[in-house]
């Protein structure tokens, strides 16, 4: 199947920024929110995100007027009934995401394929929640969506080829870069990365160099574009705390082990950017 018009759940940075992408690569979205604010709010950050793009001569305001009457918005799920695909992307809260997908799916004919733009919630749980399994599956966007090529395209247990297929073929047709990824915890990319960003805690935590020396060691010596401190100071530390439990927690490796001096710094509140100290000082 062709997917030509997306519905999007949730207006918010990953909502709009998967909006975005998707109008100015000639696909109609469909955009809902609870509030009216919310979705003029989400219009608003794609209108401004535009117009950077023009400024750098990316696009033309022709371009951008295009992009925009791609997208509609609407605060009922009932306007997404003329879609082939329906992101979910709503705030990472299990129990908020089910209830938003059970809704969905009992609208929706049984054609359209729902993903969840999850970045830890495991597809196959969300999947067994619907009445359609087999078409559901993982569509993991990276913040900023119009930036970041990658897409982790993530299989549920029950996820057909077909599905699997039609969100790939979409994936490319926005311009991303799709890699197809099992069902686990962290799937790929965070699995990966935040076990890098403990490591750098015990490392700071050990006294071999200083933050600012572990960040340069890293973004020098394996030309990352930013050190994992900075980076989890920009992520917040509370989120890699809580990633870092999720895997000790599914996984039961010791591996996993949150460093105590990241615990210790989330107790005392130093969350990072978002509190105006983390490793660093904001």
């Amino acid at each position: 199947m062709s997917i030509q018009t997306v519905g999007i759940i949730g207006a918010g940075t990953m909502g709009n920024g998967i909006a975005q992408a998707c109008a100015v690569s000639g696909v109609n979205v469909v955009m809902v929110d609870i509030s009216e604010a919310a979705v003029a709010k989400g219009v608003a950050t794609i209108s401004s995100s535009l117009d950077r793009l023009i400024k750098k001569e990316k696009i033309t305001e022709d371009d951008k007027a295009a992009a925009l009457a791609r997208v509609k918005v609407s605060t009922s799920y009932d306007d997404l009934k003329d879609t082939q695909l329906v992101i979910e992307a709503a705030t990472e809260n299990f129990e908020l995401k089910v209830k938003i997908l059970k809704q969905v799916d009992a609208l929706l004919d049984a054609s359209v394929l729902i993903a969840s733009n999850t970045s830890s919630i495991s597809i196959t749980k969300l999947a067994a929640v619907t009445t359609r399994a087999d078409r559901f599956i993982g569509m993991h966007f990276f913040n900023p969506v119009p930036m970041m090529a990658l897409v982790e395209i993530i299989r549920g247990l029950q996820t057909s080829d077909a599905t699997h297929a039609a969100v790939h073929e979409l994936s490319t047709r926005l311009g991303k870069t799709p890699i197809t990824v099992k069902n686990a915890p962290g799937f790929v990319v965070n699995r990966i990365l935040v076990p890098m960003i403990n490591e750098a805690f015990f490392v700071l935590a050990e006294g071999l160099a200083t933050a600012k020396d572990i960040d340069a060691g890293m973004v020098l010596g394996c030309n990352q574009p930013i050190g994992p401190l900075a980076l989890a100071d920009m992520i917040g530390l509370d989120v890699c705390l809580a990633v870092m439990e999720v895997y000790l927690n599914e996984y039961g490796d010791s591996k996993y082990r949150p460093c105590p001096l990241l615990k210790e710094m989330v107790a005392a509140g130093q969350l990072g950017r978002k509190t105006g100290r983390g490793v660093y000082v904001y």
